[in-house]
């Protein structure tokens, strides 16, 4: 997977990008300015904040965690799944350091959001960024504001330009909330694959067997094939979709990446290329529940990655749709 988006937060971290990086408020924006030392935020959920600082104050020396209104929809939990619309801006000049407001993903595409589990490591998010939204309700926004040394930890990326001293203000809307356990998988008999095409087998709780047929070449389009048939909602574009998934290379077999094999279940956003082409084009469309068998050329795979080690692999992939956020 890729993540080409809010590159200069990703740049905060000090780890590598996936293969696939409080007090309730008032609706009023009235009532949101900013106490001594905390940043002031005007606009309503859904809309793109508009963060300022109060003039010639200085930042409050502790961590600042504010639910600026309060949503009516399910309360978000440990382990939970979440998309998140996000800005975070440096308070000294009020630059701004990224934001899903101002990644479209191209033409007609949804916007890149985070997609994340709520206590586990977050390729977009620090830690302590992403815990603030767990308490608060699906359709709230939220205000965190300290120091980057505190809110990165160990993770900040001195590189970057930001010092452990600056402080930065992160604002959040909790668009949508999941439930699904990390060991969960599709059920139902499966189909068998059509001609041409790898055997699957899919042992419960580990990672998919793929055998690729002997003596056939690769197609050279995307071949799909749904094996599990689901029963819930269609996947649409700009959703998160929580999935687990096995991928072995073509060319001979191997496997090079499973869910099964760093925690069970994932997220991420589809339909946007948050992710590579194969897996927008072959799973918007499918259902909740739904098993699916995914050859992706090269085209449609990293290939568009000239550095990555996959670039010039046709890559198969068996994808449990678990769930949708």
């Amino acid at each position: 997977m890729k993540h080409n988006v809010k590159r200069r937060v990703v740049a905060l971290l000090a780890v590598p990008a996936l293969l696939i990086t409080a007090a309730c408020g008032s609706d009023d924006d009235s009532d949101n300015e900013a106490t001594s030392g905390v940043a002031q935020v005007k606009g309503k959920f859904g809309a793109k904040p508009e963060i300022s600082v109060p003039k010639d104050g200085k930042p409050s020396k502790k961590t600042v965690i504010k639910a600026l209104s309060e949503g009516d929809g399910a309360e978000i939990k440990t382990s939970d799944f979440v998309r998140l619309d996000w800005t975070v801006e440096k308070w000294e000049g009020a630059q701004e350091l990224g934001s899903s407001w101002a990644s479209p993903g191209g033409g007609s595409a949804p916007r890149r959001q985070a997609v994340e589990r709520i206590g586990q490591p977050s390729q977009q998010l620090p830690a302590k960024v992403l815990d603030a939204v767990k308490g608060e309700k699906q359709g709230s926004r939220i205000l965190v504001q300290g120091t980057a040394g505190d809110l990165f930890g160990d993770t900040l990326n001195t590189s970057s330009g930001i010092s452990p001293k600056d402080v930065l203000v992160w604002v959040l809307d909790a668009v949508g909330t999941a439930s699904v356990d990390s060991k969960a998988e599709a059920k139902g008999e499966q189909a068998a694959v059509e001609e041409g095409l790898p055997e699957v087998k899919a042992p419960s709780q580990k990672a998919a067997t793929i055998t690729i047929p002997k003596g056939t070449k690769a197609p050279k389009d995307l071949e799909q094939q749904v094996l599990v048939k689901g029963s819930g909602d269609k996947v649409k574009a700009g959703q998160g979709l929580i999935a687990q998934y096995t991928g072995v290379k073509w060319e001979d077999g191997k496997k090079f990446d499973s869910s099964w094999d760093h925690g069970g279940a994932i997220a991420f956003q589809i339909g946007n290329g948050s992710v590579v082409p194969g897996w927008d084009k072959g799973l918007v469309g499918k259902n909740v529940g739904d098993r699916v068998l995914l050859v992706i050329p090269p085209k449609l795979g990293y290939g568009g990655t000239p550095s990555s080690e996959l670039a010039k692999n046709n890559l198969v992939f068996v994808v449990d749709i678990l769930g949708t956020v």
